[in-house]
């Protein structure tokens, strides 16, 4: 298989240590490209769905709304509203007349019956086309049910997944600040760009409820919106997700004054940095890094037998990354190589410059790096490198099916915890049973191998 690469796009494709200067980033999505990337209404709703007891409404038509019926595996402790997908299911007339008067009806009768405690309303491209004005439908509507009615101005034309981000973040913006924070300790974080697939949060706030932190409010897994209305009374912002969250963090920083530190939760070195880096940051307390060396010595002696077995199995296999942030791509590239298995591509929707550097840092020589990539694209590197794994999400699971590869989904929309350190013995058991499954024998492409051989 021999795919063009669209002339206009090889400056966003960098081999290390072949390629000159540096990768092409922070573009809109080449037209006919097919992008894998996802559209400004996608990022809004990933951000904001995990909140718990709000109530979401897709202001546009009814497909808009299927994109995101239950598909997420982020789950709830408490209320799950955000499980039902509402929408206006816009349609002909609604064009030509304008939604304001539908929307303002389903929220002020859905906010009746679900008794939420706010309630999100997406723009979508249809709504932004024909210039319904959502903002003063959301305060009137916001009056008249005594809850905050936020507006996400999320059309799907207008930017890239990394826009619909920042329209969620104004919309949490809006609520943290509300809330009383009188009782917050000082030794207290935020977690931010955490969704709680599978329960990772819960995991993650066991860990730092272990070493003496308080978590006050995870944005957005689990969220719940009296939480978020508190999130400005902590001392640190610990950000996760860095592509969707950290323009909240940065918004918190020039507004309250709270820092913030990126982390990743996956893989045991990005794991243990990410509690040792709170530790740290309340230097004034030395109890906290003691007891974090404490949990981190506990949960690895637990699971490095485990991770032996999977290691003599993969070892020398090949993989290739493709995920929303370039920040998840270090710590995976970190995992896979403590199983002595090499990543020779390593790629993004939504890489920046200084992601990108790092990436090439961290990379073997002959790594193929992607920022933006399209299906044609990854299957041609895929095949190029003999990869014997795809890393990715649900649009890339087709590519690495087709192609007959093993897979492993580590997207939102996964019901298998692989944060912390007993997510990496459930990443490593994935990656195993995928690999070495015997079903990639019967795939057409290693049949016609083996024919010539």
């Amino acid at each position: 298989m021999e795919a063009a690469i669209l002339k206009d796009r090889e400056n966003q494709i960098f081999i290390k240590e072949q390629s000159q200067g540096e990768i092409a980033c922070e573009k809109s999505s080449l037209a006919g490209s097919v992008s894998q990337r996802a559209c400004v209404f996608c990022g809004s709703r990933v951000v904001l769905y995990p909140v718990a007891d709000a109530l979401h409404i897709v202001h546009g038509p009814i497909g808009c709304a299927s994109f995101t019926w239950d598909i997420r595996g982020s789950l709830s402790s408490g209320p799950e509203l955000h499980r039902l997908s509402f929408s206006t299911d816009l349609r002909e007339m609604d064009v030509i007349q304008g939604g304001e008067k539908k929307l303002e009806r389903a929220i002020t009768e859905l906010g009746e019956l679900h008794k939420p405690s706010a309630v999100f309303v997406y723009a979508t491209c249809i709504a932004g086309i024909i210039g319904d004005d959502i903002a003063a439908v959301c305060k009137r509507t916001a009056e008249k049910l005594g809850v905050p009615v936020l507006p996400v101005h999320s059309e799907g034309f207008k930017g890239t997944k990394k826009d619909g981000y920042k329209a969620a973040c104004d919309a949490l913006a809006k609520i943290v600040g509300t809330g009383d924070i009188s009782g917050i300790p000082k030794v207290s974080i935020n977690i931010l760009g955490e969704f709680n697939l599978a329960g990772e949060a819960w995991m993650i706030e066991d860990y730092y409820r272990r070493m003496g932190v308080e978590v006050v409010s995870v944005m957005t897994g689990d969220g719940r919106i009296g939480k978020i209305s508190k999130a400005h009374g902590v001392s640190l912002n610990v950000v996760q997700c860095s592509g969707s969250l950290t323009y909240l963090a940065e918004h918190m920083e020039e507004k309250y004054g709270i820092p913030y530190i990126r982390v990743s939760y996956f893989g045991i070195e990005d794991q243990s940095r990410a509690l040792y880096d709170v530790a740290d940051f309340f230097s004034f307390n030395p109890e906290l890094r003691t007891k974090a060396e404490e949990i981190v010595r506990e949960e690895i002696s637990v699971i490095m037998p485990r991770i032996q077995y999977y290691r003599e199995k993969l070892a020398g296999k090949k993989a290739a990354v493709y995920v929303g942030g370039a920040f998840k791509a270090f710590s995976l590239i970190k995992a896979l190589r403590l199983i002595d298995m090499s990543v020779v591509i390593a790629g993004s929707q939504t890489g920046n410059k200084n992601d990108y550097k790092q990436l090439e840092e961290l990379c073997d020589p002959g790594t193929v790096i992607l920022d933006d990539s399209n299906p044609l694209e990854l299957s041609r590197f895929v095949l190029e490198k003999k990869a014997d794994l795809f890393i990715g999400g649900v649009k890339e699971r087709p590519i690495a099916y087709k192609l007959g590869i093993g897979f492993c989904d580590h997207n939102h929309e996964r019901k298998i915890a692989l944060a912390g350190y007993e997510g990496m013995i459930n990443f490593y058991k994935e990656v195993y049973s995928s690999v070495m499954s015997p079903v990639w024998k019967f795939a057409p492409r290693n049949n016609r191998r083996k024919s010539h051989e």
